[in-house]
């Protein structure tokens, strides 16, 4: 039990450390073709490349484990599956009295 525990840690380690290397050239190899042409730039190494990725992904998607892709749309889709028709319309007119929508009231599914 333990040693499977272990294969998978490094059966992990050896996917993350490939998936680094080859993402890493793929920047590197991506900036050196188009950004000096088009802008003029110098080209880059590898680990300014992985730099690069590191900057990227502090800035634009931080390093919270568990998001799962879907982030806050993905929980409030799940939330309102597992809300009942009531708990639904009660929502719906919270938002409407916070957003200033139609008074109107939700059109009903026809049975």
């Amino acid at each position: 039990m333990r040693g499977r525990r272990i294969f998978r840690g490094l059966k992990f380690a050896a996917i993350a450390i490939v998936a680094f290397t080859v993402f890493g050239f793929v920047v590197t190899h991506l900036w050196n073709y188009l950004m000096p042409g088009l802008f003029g730039l110098r080209a880059i190494t590898f680990w300014q490349a992985v730099g690069l990725m590191v900057l990227g992904r502090l800035l634009f998607g931080g390093f919270r484990p568990g998001r799962g892709g879907f982030g806050w749309r993905g929980q409030m889709m799940r939330r309102w599956e597992r809300m009942s028709p009531e708990e639904r319309e009660k929502f719906r007119e919270g938002m409407r009295s916070r957003c200033g929508g139609s008074r109107t009231p939700a059109p009903q599914p026809n049975p």
